[in-house]
C-alpha cells in the first residue's frame, strides 16, 4: 500500500479539523456577548433577560435509570437487528442461533419486569 491510497483519508481529516477550527473561531468572533458592566459581562447573549435562579439544577435519580434502560435496550435493537437480517442465511446452512438470542431476549424480558416490578420507571413516585 502506498502513501497515496490514503490520500483521501488525509484530505477529510484536515477537513473535519479546518471546519471545526472555522466555526469555533466565527463563534468566537461573531457572537453577540454582554457588553455592560455586571455580574454576567462575558456570558453568551441570551434575548436581553438576566437568568433567574440556579442555572444547574439537580435531576432525580429516576432520570438516569430511565435513560440507562433506555440505553439497555437500545442495545438489545442494535443486537436483533443484523441476527434478523442475517437469520435466513444461518438456517440455510443449519446453523443453531435461534436458542442463544432467546436466551437473550429471555434475559433482557426478565430484567425489564424486574424493573417494572421495583418501580424504576415510575415517576409519580
Amino acid at each position: 500500500m502506498s502513501l497515496e491510497s490514503f490520500l483521501p483519508i488525509f484530505v477529510q481529516v484536515i477537513l473535519a479539523i479546518v471546519i471545526a477550527v472555522s466555526v469555533i473561531a466565527a463563534s468566537h468572533i461573531f457572537g453577540q456577548r454582554i457588553r455592560q458592566k455586571s455580574a454576567i459581562t462575558g456570558t453568551p447573549y441570551e434575548c436581553g433577560v438576566p437568568t433567574e435562579g440556579v442555572a444547574h439544577t439537580r435531576f432525580s435519580v429516576k432520570f438516569y435509570v430511565t435513560a440507562m434502560l433506555f440505553i439497555l435496550f437500545d442495545i438489545e435493537i442494535v443486537f436483533l437487528i443484523p441476527w434478523a437480517v442475517v437469520y435466513r442465511d444461518f438456517i440455510h446452512n443449519n446453523f443453531p442461533i435461534l436458542m442463544p438470542i432467546l436466551f437473550f431476549l429471555v434475559v433482557l424480558i426478565v430484567g425489564l419486569f424486574y424493573e417494572m416490578k421495583k418501580g424504576a420507571l415510575e415517576w409519580e413516585k
